[in-house]
């Protein structure tokens, strides 16, 4: 398949997640060169579709594609939430054997996001119309090989960012001091902000909510309080958070 007939098809492509995955999985390795599931591993001992895993929490579920010490594989349909694939496919990460590699695309976008031990997390976007260049299509090609996975390693550690990150509090609560504002305040305050960090990483804040506020924030700084301030009331209280980044924008 050369790369105008794959860009073609499937940027025409109208089919659903189940109608159309493995299709364009093959059509993928068709275009890259690399053997499919059942031509390298007819057994599916190490690669194959429908994956079945074990999910973490409990319950059963299955990776649309997985190889052995290169990836697991998700789909979703043209348009939909590959967010909710990715965090889909990290509760089978385990019964996968961890691979470095967690991939989601919904047909015209392809995610590569890195899961090696230890280290920072990096995703790599490949649109459709990218493939057309045999640079990307060589970048690609490496997810289907252990050697060729580990040229999407991180060169930073989880704790050579979490000491980097640590430094920038540090530095602001040191900033707020000089200020003249009381220590009580000011750990309350960071305390808080490094909360909101979590909860928006593991959707108690949902839709980015704080990466939203800090962005409208820097538009209008002297508007961060009162935007906060809503933000921590609705947390407390209760109520529609994802209308408070429209409604303080508006």
């Amino acid at each position: 398949m050369t790369p105008k007939e794959f860009v073609s098809k499937w940027s025409a492509a109208k089919v659903r997640e189940r109608q159309g995955s493995q299709e364009h999985f093959i059509d993928l390795c068709r275009l890259l060169g690399e053997e499919t599931p059942v031509e390298a591993d007819p057994d599916g001992d190490w690669y194959c579709f429908e994956k079945g895993a074990a999910k973490t929490g409990g319950g059963d579920g299955w990776a649309d594609v997985w190889k052995s010490g290169c990836f697991g594989w998700e789909y979703k349909g043209k348009l939909k939430d590959l967010d909710a694939a990715l965090k889909q496919l990290k509760l089978y990460q385990g019964a996968l054997n961890n691979p470095p590699l967690l991939i989601v695309s919904d047909m015209e976008r392809i995610e590569v996001h890195t899961a090696f031990t230890n280290m920072v997390q990096e995703k790599h976007v490949f649109m459709l119309e990218d493939l057309l260049d045999a640079n990307v299509r060589r970048r690609l090609k490496n997810v289907f090989s252990e050697a060729g996975a580990g040229t999407f390693k991180p060169q930073r550690k989880r704790s050579e960012l979490t000491a980097d990150i640590a430094g920038a509090f540090v530095d602001i609560a040191k900033s707020l001091r000089q200020r003249g504002h009381a220590a009580d305040k000011v750990a309350h305050f960071v305390n808080r902000m490094v909360f909101c960090m979590f909860a928006e990483d593991v959707d108690l804040l949902p839709d980015k909510l704080f990466t939203k506020l800090l962005q409208l924030s820097l538009k209008d700084p002297p508007k961060f309080q009162k935007h906060a301030q809503k933000l921590f009331s609705q947390m407390r209280e209760g109520g529609e958070m994802d209308m408070l980044i429209a409604r303080q924008s508006g």
